[in-house]
């Protein structure tokens, strides 16, 4: 086996935040040759993928490559498992599965990523369950009582040189999620004689029963999926196995303060679908990927995590997304999207939604419809313009690409499963923040910064031309959303009317 090697020292930099005591953690690229520990990276060519188990460590379950026909040394990068605590510091409201059993049209889909700067490459991990309450195809009775559905379980991999993989079963018998956290996972094949978890279980438990498959929690991120050759549009890879671990830097709120719902507190009810969550703006991921023949290794890599959920898409959406920057002095966090979602009723009434949301030097800047008003210019594809601006602060970002984009899957309700969006993970970005002044015109600079791996991505339709528009809630929406409502302390007092996924 031929192995390329990459050690890059990247030296961690702590800051104080608050007085709570919490600490963010941030890179300095400049310090090469630091005695702090280094992120290293290796990128591995092989021609055979190796099967797993674990062995126990004091500190938890650290990874480790069984033989199959030899033994591999895996290096010294090592994921280290640790379940997942109840009551976690970075916890967002939305963080668990939302279906609440009903036949009632409905998808949840995750988005995992993990970048790796020294080598401009990412991987975007997307799963997604379509109506669960229809564990398998529906029959010809149920099609007359419950009009047409599609379902199953989706696992998608947008990897490195933009190839893509995807693997899908209409089965979900064998799907889970944690109903008030972040924890799934689903087993496409498992072994003969073995039942499939229906909970987050250890690594080494979850690679004795499962040969096709993944688990993902807040922590930790495990699993293996085939190319079902659904996909010849595109450059496919014919498997992919990872595993790593993940420690949070950002929610989506400041750090050491209560994480807040992307979409505000009126996300608690089954109104303005889909609903979108953003799980974790910035963590730290540490573990490996095997990837069309190449093992890439990494650690203190920045990762990525949302969700959404409901009765389906918008009719069309923008996105932007990245944290893995240049010219800063600690960790920054952007996202950035909006959508055309119909509003709830018997007419077809649609209306624009969108948001900016950073996280610089431990501090959450949201500008939303009601705090704020939110403008943009997308292009069918190669050119992201968005504005925002709230009461003290102003962005501006703008994305480019020369990358023609992959092609993706997204739940539909008119076909399942289907290519729905185009995404590229190298974009040129350009994002600025300034201090509001008492006149509304741009004061102090407060963040100007760039990067060359953004994750862009246009989706739905129809695109016939660049997409201009604005967005401010209704005053009487705009206040409902700015009463400070905590959806933990009123569902405490009475569990049992807590909804699911809150």
């Amino acid at each position: 086996m031929e192995t390329n090697t990459y050690s890059i020292w990247r030296a961690p930099v702590f800051q104080h935040v608050d007085s709570y005591s919490h600490f963010r953690v941030s890179w300095n690229p400049r310090s090469i040759g630091s005695p702090c520990r280094p992120l290293k990276l290796r990128l591995r060519r092989s021609s055979q993928i190796f099967a797993l188990n674990s062995t126990s460590t004091s500190e938890g379950n650290r990874s480790s490559a069984a033989e199959s026909g030899e033994t591999e040394s895996l290096g010294s990068v090592s994921p280290i498992y640790v379940p997942t605590p109840s009551n976690r510091e970075l916890r967002t409201p939305h963080s668990g599965y939302h279906f609440d059993g009903s036949p009632r049209q409905f998808f949840e889909g995750w988005y995992f990523k993990v970048s790796i700067p020294e080598q401009k490459q990412s991987f975007c991990f997307m799963y997604s369950v379509e109506n669960p309450a229809f564990r398998k195809k529906l029959g010809t009775f149920e099609e007359l009582q419950y009009g047409p559905r599609f379902t199953g379980v989706g696992a998608q991999i947008l990897g490195a040189d933009d190839k893509y993989i995807c693997q899908f079963s209409e089965e979900s018998t064998n799907f889970w999620g944690c109903r008030h956290e972040l924890m799934l996972g689903h087993t496409f094949v498992g072994r003969k004689d073995l039942r499939p978890p229906n909970k987050e279980v250890p690594p080494e438990e979850f690679n004795r029963r499962v040969i096709e498959g993944f688990q993902v929690t807040p922590l930790w991120h495990q699993g293996f999926i085939r190319d079902d050759g659904r996909s010849n549009y595109v450059d496919t890879v014919k498997t992919a196995r990872w595993e790593y671990s993940t420690r949070p830097i950002y929610g989506w709120g400041n750090v050491g303060s209560k994480q807040k719902s992307t979409a505000g507190w009126l996300a608690a009810f089954p109104v303005f679908e889909p609903h979108w969550q953003i799980c974790m703006a910035g963590g730290l991921s540490t573990g490996w990927i095997e990837w069309d023949g190449e093992r890439y290794e990494f650690e203190n890599a920045p990762s990525y995590s949302e969700k959404n959920w409901g009765g389906g898409f918008p009719r069309k959406w923008f996105w932007v997304q990245c944290n893995a920057f240049e010219g800063a002095d600690g960790e920054v966090s952007l996202t950035a999207a909006g959508g055309l979602r119909k509003i709830p009723g018997l007419t077809e009434v649609f209306e624009n939604a969108a948001l900016v949301g950073v996280h610089y030097d431990g501090i959450f800047y949201e500008f939303v419809p009601w705090n704020g008003v939110v403008s943009w210019e997308i292009n069918q594809w190669g050119y992201w313009y968005i504005s925002a601006e709230n009461e003290s602060h102003m962005v501006e970002l703008v994305a480019t690409t020369k990358d023609p984009g992959t092609t993706l899957r997204a739940p539909t309700t008119e076909a399942g499963l289907a290519p729905a969006c185009k995404d590229n993970c190298s974009g040129a970005l350009k994002l600025q923040i300034w201090k509001r002044t008492f006149n509304g015109s741009k004061g102090k600079m407060i963040l100007d910064v760039t990067s060359n791996m953004a994750a862009v991505e246009v989706g739905g339709g129809p695109w016939f031309n660049t997409w201009k528009g604005k967005t401010a809630a209704p005053e009487l929406v705009r206040l409902a959303l700015q009463v400070p409502v905590d959806e933990d302390a009123i569902f405490g007092l009475a569990p049992f009317f807590k909804p699911p996924g809150l």
